[in-house]
């Protein structure tokens, strides 16, 4: 394959509109946007660190993302895996994206900025969900924000029901047991999963 090694080359392919293209990308959320946000129940978040680019995903009631204002979100930590690679790479570099998504809406909000973590006891509680704090609180400064066209959640009819196939169901036990070589364990560790994730909170 040809390897494009230059912008210019880039640019040959994908044409640059200049000034008119990048008209939608703004340095603060937009009332169109604390709109999408207040009502969405889920986003990726990208961080950067030793291991390279992770990605994270939040979810949780419509507007669990609190809007400080126009260029501040405070996004709480539920209870997860306990790896925390994202957290750990924020500490390690701030720079942070957000891919805010919701349902049966092809656009998608992204956003670009810089993450630091809070272990503020009021923000946890004001954040709370299933008659439980925060964990702790990820506050974004926003400095870029753009709506993402609808043209690749169309191409993949993401929110057609009759493009979905049967959901795949994932073997956690399956996981752990090869990577600990305890192949008699899978049971147990699929068991033990379902168990954990039946505890949203």
């Amino acid at each position: 394959m040809a390897r494009i090694e230059t912008v210019e080359r880039l640019r040959e392919i994908i044409v640059d509109y200049g000034p008119r293209g990048a008209a939608k990308i703004r340095d603060h959320i937009c009332d169109q946007g604390r709109a999408f946000i207040e009502r969405s129940p889920f986003l990726v978040l990208g961080s950067i660190g030793a291991g390279g680019i992770e990605l994270s995903s939040k979810g949780d009631h419509p507007g669990f993302v609190e809007i400080v204002d126009d260029r501040t979100l405070l996004i709480p930590e539920r209870a997860g895996n306990h790896l925390c690679i994202g957290l750990q790479n924020i500490l390690r570099d701030p720079r942070v994206g957000l891919m805010i998504v919701r349902p049966a809406t092809d656009e998608v909000l992204r956003i670009s900025g810089r993450a630091t973590l809070h272990d503020d006891t009021e923000a946890c509680e004001r954040l709370s969900a299933g008659g439980k704090p925060a964990v702790l609180v990820i506050r974004v400064e926003v400095e870029r924000a753009a709506f993402h066209c609808v043209r690749s959640a169309r191409r993949g009819r993401l929110w057609d029901p009759e493009s979905w196939d049967a959901p795949t169901r994932i073997s956690f036990g399956r996981i752990y047991a090869e990577a600990l070589e305890q192949p008699e364990l899978r049971e147990t560790f699929d068991r033990f999963a379902e168990e954990s994730d039946s505890t949203l909170y």
